[in-house]
Order: C-alpha cells, then sequence, then structure tokens
C-alpha cells in the first residue's frame, strides 16, 4: 500500500512540473485528489488493513493530499502572474503615440434652419405654439374654412385614420386652437412649428415635413404690417439687400391671400436653372385671416383683424444651402451631414 501511495506520489510531481497551464494544474487536481481520484481511492481501500497499517497509512495519505494541494495551487498562482505579464506586454500602450479622431455630433440643418427661423421672430414678439400631429378634421378643414365639400381639399393629399382623424396636412389648426383659448384677448402673435404630413414623395416633396406658421390678430392690423414682417425675415434669413416681391394667390384661410418670392438665391435675381430663368424663388405663402376663421376661432371679425403665413422649414434650408433633393435632410449620410 505504501508502494503504491510513492507512485502516485511520483507520478503527481511529474504532472505537476511539466504543467504548463491551469487547466493541466486543474486535470491533476481532479486526476490525483477528486471524488474519484487515485488518493480518494486509496483512502477508501484502507478498511481491509490492520488498526495499526491504517492508522500509519492514512497519516501518509492526508500528508501528501495536504502538501500537493498546496503545490498546485502555488503553481496555479504562478501560471496566473504568468498570463497577466504576457497580457499586459500584449496590451501595452505607447503613449506618444497620436490619439484617435474624435467624431464630433452637430445639429441637424434643418434644425439649424429652424431655430434661426424661431429666433427671428421671437425678436418680433412673436411666442412659439403647438398643437397635435394627429388632428380632428374639425381643426385641419372645417374651422379653415375648408368644409367637406370644398375642393380646396383636393389641393392637399390627406392620410386619414378615419373619417373624422387625419394626419395633419399644415400646423394652421394650431391658429384655431390658440384662437379659441385666447379669445377676445389681443394682441396674438404666435409661430407654430411642427412635422406635417401629405401624400408627396420626390425630390421637392416628403410625406412628413416640417412647417412654421404664424398668426398675428389685434385691432387694427392691415397688409403693410403683414408685408413688413415677412420682408424682414427674408433679409434677416436670406440677404440684406434681397428682393422681395408679393403675388396674388388662393388660401381659404385668407382673404386676401398672396405668394411671397425672393430675388433667386443662386444668380442673385440674374435667371438660372434652379429659378427656371425667372430670377425669382418663391418662399412661403399668406394673407389676411379669412373672417369666417376669425369667427370659429371666438374673435369678431368686425374688431379684429390679423395676418397669416406659412412656409415649409425644408425650403428655406433648401433655399439657404443651395440644396436640389429634400431627401438628403433624411438620409442621415455623414457626408452630407458634415458639412453643417
Amino acid at each position: 500500500m505504501l508502494t503504491k501511495l510513492n507512485e502516485i506520489k511520483v507520478r503527481a510531481e511529474e504532472l505537476l512540473q511539466e504543467a504548463v497551464s491551469i487547466e493541466k494544474l486543474n486535470d491533476l487536481r481532479v486526476k490525483t485528489l477528486g471524488r474519484k481520484g487515485e488518493i480518494t481511492l486509496l483512502l477508501r481501500s484502507l478498511k481491509d488493513l490492520s488498526p495499526e497499517e491504517k492508522a500509519e497509512m492514512g497519516m501518509a495519505a492526508n500528508h501528501f493530499k495536504m502538501q500537493l494541494e498546496e503545490m498546485i495551487n502555488k503553481k496555479t498562482e504562478e501560471l496566473k502572474q504568468q498570463e497577466m505579464e504576457k497580457r499586459l506586454i500584449a496590451e501595452k500602450i505607447d503613449v506618444s503615440l497620436p490619439g484617435l479622431p474624435f467624431m464630433r455630433g452637430s445639429k441637424h440643418p434643418l434644425t439649424r434652419v429652424y431655430e434661426e427661423i424661431r429666433d427671428i421672430f421671437v425678436g418680433m414678439g412673436f411666442n412659439v405654439a403647438e398643437g397635435p400631429e394627429i388632428e380632428l378634421d374639425y381643426y385641419n378643414f372645417e374651422a379653415l374654412n375648408v368644409p367637406k365639400d370644398h375642393p380646396a381639399r383636393d389641393m392637399q393629399d390627406t392620410f386619414y385614420i378615419n373619417e373624422d382623424i387625419v394626419l395633419r396636412t399644415h400646423t394652421s389648426p394650431v391658429q384655431v386652437r390658440t384662437m379659441e383659448k385666447m379669445a377676445p384677448q389681443l394682441p396674438v402673435r404666435i409661430i407654430v412649428p411642427g412635422k406635417v404630413y401629405r401624400k408627396d414623395d420626390d425630390a421637392t416633396h416628403s410625406p412628413m415635413f416640417q412647417q412654421v406658421e404664424g398668426l398675428v390678430l389685434d385691432s387694427r392690423i392691415t397688409l403693410a404690417d403683414l408685408k413688413g414682417t415677412l420682408m424682414h425675415f427674408a433679409r434677416e434669413i436670406f440677404d440684406a439687400d434681397l428682393k422681395v416681391r408679393f403675388r396674388p394667390s388662393y388660401f381659404p384661410f385668407t382673404e386676401p391671400s398672396a405668394e411671397m418670392d425672393i430675388s433667386c438665391v443662386i444668380c442673385k435675381g440674374a435667371g438660372c436653372r434652379v429659378c427656371s430663368h425667372t430670377g425669382w424663388l418663391e418662399i412661403l405663402g399668406a394673407g389676411m385671416v379669412n373672417p369666417r376663421v376669425l369667427e370659429y376661432g371666438g374673435y369678431d371679425p368686425e374688431q379684429v383683424t390679423g395676418f397669416a403665413f406659412g412656409m415649409g422649414i425644408e425650403r428655406i434650408a433648401m433655399l439657404k444651402y443651395g440644396i436640389n433633393d429634400l431627401r438628403l435632410f433624411f438620409d442621415n449620410d455623414r457626408r452630407f451631414l458634415k458639412q453643417f
């Protein structure tokens, strides 16, 4: 029995010296000290010995067991230390090398243009108002003087959720909602930025785009106030020397109505492909608030007048930055966005 214990001891010491990984040491621990290991099986066979032999062999086996456990633990720590040193050498950093470039984010061009538009109008005394994007047909059309049988509904390809609910086609519904809340209080000066939705999708149209609507109400508002306000805005957002003109137009919620043109920002009015060689670019629609809309909002059209206007943020951004495809704003191409 003692001879067998010595043989186990010799083999274990040889395997311990040969072990070059923690996995090998774990194999040795299981092979020698495990539940079915050689020392464990040897100790189980002591029951057949005399009491004197059993005591002697038990003491020798347990002493070797403790000794081997200690040697395996020591070798495990040595191997862990060696692995750590190798890893540190492999992962060392040359602090003298230049750092990696840090990609900085920036504001989206549409956000930049919106904030510029907002700041111009806030500087003229306007407040910012907001409203729901899922809108009642009443506010999106009827309260803006567009009843269900009105041909002007054909001008806007609307997303209908059901007969009475739509995705708003413009931010004008907030005008009526604001008038309902404020009537008969005067003056009213608001701009309404937000997303709107129409069934359009090409180089100059998107099914979702952003508008800024404006509304001014008071007791003596005239067309001259409208023209002065929008001329100041155009020259602030584009160029102080910009030429501006107003053309008669039609919108059911304003009367009279007009479209505002600016001299082409590309050719400075000389005529080019962007302005179809006319020298002019249309940027927004506007007009005096229709008396019917004032009544829907709770104001007396005999006592109150006002003007309203609406523009597309993407349209302003395209002209401001010379961009010819609306879809570039939504493609998230970093080569395009990093220019801003």
